[in-house]
């Protein structure tokens, strides 16, 4: 089965798995695991900050952050269809009185600087007080354009916010940009970056950020239940990823390149340029589950929608993108769109 739903799918390799039988262990809600130590201290050295926290998910990272960066009654700035407002549960106000505005995204993924500055609130007692911008990296596969970060955090500094990177992808957007981690990570006081999604270990976060931060989120990871135990285990399989999946993730965007060509002249879909591992698709409502079913026939998964995305990743080989794009332009083919 190829699985295109998402880049979360990926199988640990059996040398990841080795790595994880290995590792040395410990009670880590004591600060006793070696193992998570380590890694959590290479996490922040490579990402060019004081230190590093890990986490079970993404979304729990992002939620310690918020809810570390700002009070109940206050407000972040998010993208409208960006993960940390849309499509984690609604924690931060439901665990933490902290209300989102979110605003609309332009086409290269970024937020205005303009609106974010205009949707800036200050101490009016009618307003939830602005504490926080957040952005993501990449977005919907897109790498922030150089500079912009720059420009927005630099606009949030001015007006007294903290600023927040959702980086679940930022290893993605390294390699695609050729920029190192750290140059992407600085002016954020706060990066989550995953473990678990285009580097393939099987679970896994990090939230980074200076050492008070940190000592601050961690009271915040135990509130929300994310005090581990004996989790080198897991940190091990995240350590092997970062050792050595992150180059590797060069392929994943070949391969998407590659799939995005392929169907490119396909006549009843559209198709999005990407930029790293994930590829487009404008599909006519009408043919939704028809498709769906006929990639499910020929061992294709995919959650095909109006917008389909679908995500290349470690577990997908070179001789699964012809048979991705003879699969879908056979469909069109008969079906005559």
């Amino acid at each position: 089965m190829i699985d295109l739903r998402s880049d979360t799918v990926t199988r640990p390799t059996p040398a990841m798995r080795e790595a994880m039988s290995r590792a040395a262990v410990g009670d880590d809600v004591w600060g006793d695991d070696p193992t998570v130590a380590a890694f959590e201290a290479a996490v922040a050295r490579r990402a060019g900050k004081a230190a590093g926290l890990f986490f079970p998910s993404g979304t729990q990272s992002n939620l310690a952050a918020l809810l570390t960066h700002c009070q109940r009654g206050d407000e972040f700035i998010a993208g409208q269809h960006s993960h940390i407002y849309r499509d984690e549960g609604g924690g931060a106000a439901a665990l933490g009185g902290i209300q989102a505005q979110p605003l609309e995204h332009a086409l290269d993924g970024t937020l205005p600087v303009d609106k974010v500055q205009a949707a800036i609130k200050g101490e009016d007692i009618h307003h939830a007080r602005t504490r926080l911008l957040a952005l993501e990296n990449t977005f919907r596969g897109k790498v922030l354009p150089e500079g912009y970060a720059e420009r927005a955090t630099a606009v949030a500094r001015a007006h007294g916010l903290a600023t927040h990177l959702d980086g679940a992808r930022l290893f993605n957007a390294a390699v695609a940009s050729g920029r190192p981690l750290a140059v992407l990570c600085q002016g954020f006081d706060s990066v989550s970056l995953c473990f678990s999604k285009g580097l393939g270990a099987p679970v896994g976060s990090v939230l980074l950020g200076d050492e008070a931060f940190i000592a601050r989120a961690r009271r915040w990871r135990k509130t929300l239940g994310g005090g581990m135990r004996q989790v080198g285990i897991l940190a091990a399989g995240c350590d092997h990823a970062l050792e050595h999946h992150v180059e590797r993730l060069a392929e994943d965007h070949d391969h998407a390149r590659q799939l995005a060509e392929g169907l490119a002249d396909i006549a009843g879909i559209e198709v999005q340029a990407c930029e790293t591992n994930m590829v487009f698709l404008g599909v006519p409502e009408a043919d939704c589950a028809a498709l769906q079913e006929c990639l499910a026939a020929r061992g294709i998964q995919a959650a095909v929608g109006v917008t389909t995305r679908l995500v290349l990743h470690l577990d997908v080989t070179d001789d699964d993108v012809p048979r991705i794009v003879a699969a879908l332009r056979d469909y069109f083919d008969r079906s005559g769109v």
